[in-house]
């Protein structure tokens, strides 16, 4: 890719590493792990990495130097077992608590995750998500609210995890460590109330649906026909959400079921939930003023929001900037949201900030080049494609240095499974290369990191949804726990949370490197090298002080490359097997499954 090289002369150069894509390889370039030697991984020497020490405090606190920690709060740690059945005085938001099932309750709670600050301070987070943590209605068929997405009080903390004082506290915890609290929202619906009649029966406990478990979608040209379905709210049901105005049927679609397609992705029930109305210019006002109480009453530091593709586009416009603005009103100057928009494309993703106004999105593109070139042999081009998009961020509030980036999640699965599905043969040795790879290429290439909980400590999982939420806490789930975990003996029926794991280490390692290297963190990225088949990618990072080459290998033989640099005098960082340079010509040779950093000072 000679071309890339001469870019290289001609602009700054910034460090990263990134990219993989959902796409199933298709015999090309595929991993050789039966043919390749054993790769020898050395284990790190214990240490911990408390960046959110040595960073700017929080409230002033560029959201690029962050490291997320992605946590789903009932399944980390138990703190107080007297809140496992949920609400004592609210039947709808009581029970479903098993332990042995992987789709209710386990117990984790808010205490639990505030007791193991530290276990996060030490790894290198800064900024802590957990998956909502509102109070839901406990149970909705054959599964229960542990995840958070069926809100019903939209202003307390779900009883099964604690109480909003025992919020406050951890918040408050957080801060003091240094580190950021964010909260995941949804404006797109709230839990499944509102039934109707040609549906579910005048009592609403029928089923008279033409197809099984979905109320068939009724589009916008059926409403102006005349049709559509004859909403309510079950006896007994009236008063079950909070505020008060999202029990009025008037504030919802009630078109039926999404099909994920055309309209309906945005005007449908997903799976059931009840849509609310968010082009009525009443909710709109409404839910800005519900959102503006949240961030006054807990103060947290930003919002991840759920299902943002599913809301029409205008109601981001408005909805995102007053929210911020009234954060800075009240002291919070670094108040920032990303979205969730479940898309591969950065021509499709880039509209939610520079049309929808959300300050960033979560960068699924990058997690799918990422899947491409570390699970299914994709050549490093893949990580090319991925950043020549970067373009479709840039406006003037935004671009993409401020996306967040991700390799696996609680819906689409661990990266660790994705890798086993695709190479079942492949030895532990080389997953873990992979993974740590791939690590490397999320925190140093543009974008803000994102550490999905469980994956530090080697979890797998069957899949995604609920097989990949698995316990940090000892579990009785028979499903998680007869899961081989990568790089330990335990299983999920161990508690897990050994610092000396492999993995957690290796975090730490690029904690401590990003925290020492401002432009591994804010730097311009420009890409070097890259090819068609598994092997070398090369990109820069610049600041104003500092120059960065980085260079990963994704085959599993050494390979060598020579870079024309702008710069001259590239001091390692992380060193690659061997280095040699003259006059800006720079020869790097690296080990399979592994990268390397050099800095040039300006």
């Amino acid at each position: 890719m000679n071309k890339l090289n001469k870019l290289a002369v001609l602009s700054l150069c910034t460090l990263a590493l990134t990219g993989c894509d959902t796409a199933k390889n298709n015999g090309e370039n595929a991993t050789t792990a039966q043919q390749s030697p054993e790769l020898k991984i050395p284990v790190p020497q214990r240490s911990t990495a408390k960046i959110s020490t040595q960073l700017p405090h929080y409230l002033e606190r560029d959201v690029r130097d962050e490291v997320f920690y992605f946590v789903m709060p009932d399944r980390f740690q138990n703190g107080d077992s007297s809140n496992d059945n949920g609400s004592k005085t609210l039947p709808e938001s009581q029970g479903g608590f098993d332990p042995t099932s992987n789709g209710h309750y386990h117990g984790g709670d808010i205490v639990g995750l505030k007791d193991k600050l530290p276990y996060l301070q030490d790894l290198g987070i800064t900024a802590l998500w957990m998956t909502p943590i509102m109070r839901n209605q406990a149970v909705q068929g054959d599964s229960s609210g542990y995840h958070g997405y069926w809100v019903l009080d939209f202003t307390e903390i779900d009883p099964h995890l604690g109480t909003n004082q025992d919020l406050k506290q951890l918040i408050d915890a957080a801060h003091k460590l240094n580190i950021k609290v964010f909260f995941d929202i949804i404006a797109n619906h709230s839990a499944d109330v509102i039934k109707f009649k040609e549906c579910h029966g005048e009592d609403g406990q029928q089923w008279l649906g033409k197809t099984p478990g979905l109320c068939d979608y009724i589009s916008k040209q059926q409403l102006q026909n005349g049709e559509g379905y004859s909403e309510f709210v079950p006896e007994g049901q009236e008063n079950l959400k909070v505020p008060a105005w999202l029990n009025d049927t008037q504030y919802y679609n009630n078109q039926g079921d999404s099909t994920w397609q055309g309209e309906s992705a945005v005007y449908g029930d997903f799976a059931g939930l009840d849509d609310i109305d968010t082009a009525n210019p009443v909710v709109v006002e409404k839910m800005i003023e519900l959102f503006k109480g949240v961030v006054s009453e807990f103060k947290p530091d930003g919002f991840r929001i759920d299902t943002v593709k599913h809301v029409n586009l205008e109601f981001w416009t408005e909805f995102s900037p007053a929210i911020v603005d009234h954060a800075k009103s009240i002291g919070i100057p670094q108040f920032f949201m990303f979205g969730e928009v479940y898309d591969f494309t950065p021509e499709f993703l880039s509209k939610f900030t520079t049309q929808g106004n959300l300050q960033s999105i979560l960068d699924f593109a990058f997690q799918g080049a990422m899947q491409k070139v570390l699970i299914a042999g994709k050549g490093t081009d893949q990580l090319e494609q991925l950043f020549n998009g970067d373009h479709h961020y840039q406006d003037e509030d935004s671009d993409s240095s401020m996306l967040v980036t991700f390799t696996g999640n609680h819906d689409m699965g661990r990266f660790a499974y994705m890798l086993d599905k695709e190479n079942p043969d492949m030895s532990e040795q080389e997953k873990l290369a992979r993974i740590k790879l791939s690590n490397a290429l999320m925190y140093f290439s543009r974008g803000i990191p994102v550490v999905y909980y469980g994956d530090e400590q080697g979890f797998i999982g069957d899949g995604n949804d609920k097989n990949s939420r698995q316990d940090m806490m000892p579990s009785l789930v028979d499903i998680y726990n007869d899961d081989d975990l990568l790089g330990t003996d335990k299983t999920t029926a161990d508690a897990n949370f050994d610092q000396d794991h492999v993995l957690y280490q290796d975090l730490v390692n690029l904690a401590n490197i990003y925290a020492d290297h401002s432009a591994l963190r804010q730097g311009k990225q420009q890409q070097v090298y890259s090819q068609a088949t598994p092997g070398l990618y090369a990109f820069t990072r610049s600041d104003e002080s500092a120059e960065y080459l980085i260079v990963a290998n994704t085959a599993t033989t050494d390979q060598s490359q020579t870079f024309t640099m702008p710069q001259h005098g590239y001091a390692p960082v992380v060193l690659a097997k061997d280095k040699t340079e003259n006059n800006g010509v720079v020869t790097i040779n690296l080990a399979p499954l592994s990268y390397a950093i050099y800095k040039a000072e300006k």
